[in-house]
């Protein structure tokens, strides 16, 4: 039955020829039956019952032509005496038509012919045997079936825009939706390359001073060299394992052993991280001021990066003899960040254009992550000389 109605749907004008085929038949006989009592020629009738049956067989393929053409055939029986027919049926198909498929005009067309028939064909053809009342009720009653046509029409025309705007809207919202999920895969790709910035100018950067250091002393002092040496293994697995975290989330669907990726940093290893950058020969005071106290993930998170960063930027463009120093701070409310040098630090417009190593990720990628926890950052050189990084990380997002 299925196929059956998808072929029918597929082909209307098939269906609507069946039907005014079914017409013709009907009126046919109905006609041949009134000629053999009356004795009248039934040519001008026989015109009009072709002219209904073509209506309703095109009604869906020339809806406003077929409709000025069942008003003239509608014309042509009140001019040349032809009583109503089985035929007539066609002017009700074409009224729905017109009012669920057709233009404006031929909408309202259509429910003006059709309330004037039944007066029309009173006037034409009237009952004298029922009383003026009586005739008015039964011409009213006559109009019905012409408004239901109508109306039922209209109802279907609204019942259609109906459902294209339900299918418009969620076409857009799928296309919305996609737009949002390439938005946030570009966001996320764009968090990862931050991280695995971080992880690797920072764990490389202290590796590879360490590993000169440990080139330099390797003959006049083996166990510095030796401690060297330590310093860039710890720190090689350190960096590996923060980049399994970090490539983790790209094996989401594959099965993860437990503690198979470190937690994220956090503040409390703030001192780790300063006293391996002590290790790497840059000399860092570092000073925690008010309670601590635990908070938000991604606080700790954006702390401990920027952190990261300036002292690897501190390390790279410091120059000799540079030293560094670190504040802390717990406020009430947030948490407050300062991270100063004394070097002669890189030019400014390297650091915001595409980050201290030219990768994108400098100040460009610490405003992206103060900005993600609502904070504010103040960056740029010190008047007596070096760098200066100031933060101010809420404890509550921004509304």
């Amino acid at each position: 039955m299925q196929r059956v109605y998808d072929f029918l749907r597929r082909h209307p004008t098939g269906v609507d020829g069946f039907w005014a085929l079914v017409l013709f038949g009907i009126s046919g006989i109905g006609l041949v039956s009134m000629a053999a009592a009356e004795g009248r020629e039934p040519v001008s009738s026989v015109v009009v019952i072709l002219g209904m049956s073509v209506v309703v067989a095109l009604r869906r393929k020339y809806v406003e032509k077929m409709l000025v053409l069942a008003a003239v055939l509608g014309l042509a029986q009140l001019i040349f005496d032809i009583q109503t027919m089985p035929a007539d049926f066609a002017m009700l198909v074409i009224i729905y038509t017109a009012s669920a498929e057709g233009t404006k005009w031929a909408s309202r067309f259509a429910l003006i012919g059709g309330l004037c028939a039944a007066p029309l064909s009173s006037l034409r053809w009237p009952e004298e045997s029922i009383g003026t009342f009586s005739s008015i009720l039964f011409t009213v009653f006559q109009m019905v079936p012409f408004a239901l046509a109508w109306v039922l029409g209209d109802s279907i025309r609204t019942r259609r825009a109906y459902f294209a705007q339900l299918e418009e809207r969620a076409d857009r919202l799928e296309k919305e939706r996609a737009a949002q999920s390439k938005v946030a895969v570009a966001a996320e790709r764009a968090r990862i390359a931050r991280e695995l910035h971080d992880v690797v100018a920072h764990n490389v950067s202290v590796m590879v001073v360490q590993a000169d250091g440990a080139a330099y002393v390797l003959d006049a002092a083996p166990e510095q060299a030796k401690q060297a040496l330590e310093t860039i293994s710890n720190t090689g697995r350190q960096a590996l394992a923060e980049m399994r975290r970090l490539l983790g989330v790209l094996r989401t669907g594959e099965h993860q052993e437990s503690g198979e990726y470190v937690p994220q940093p956090d503040v409390e290893q703030l001192d780790e991280l300063i006293e391996q950058v002590r290790t790497a020969g840059l000399p860092v005071d570092f000073k925690v001021e008010g309670t601590p106290r635990p908070l938000p993930s991604g606080v700790e998170l954006t702390a401990y990066r920027i952190v990261q960063e300036a002292l690897t930027n501190t390390r790279k463009h410091g120059g000799e003899n540079t030293g560094a120093s670190v504040r802390l701070v717990y406020f009430d409310d947030g948490l407050g960040l300062l991270v100063e040098d004394d070097g002669k630090g890189a030019p400014h417009e390297l650091y915001e254009d595409g980050g201290a190593d030219g990768s994108g990720h400098g100040l460009i990628g610490m405003r992206e992550r103060v900005g993600m926890v609502g904070g504010t950052l103040d960056a740029g050189p010190r008047p007596g000389g070096g760098f200066r990084i100031s933060a101010l990380l809420p404890l509550k997002p921004a509304n």
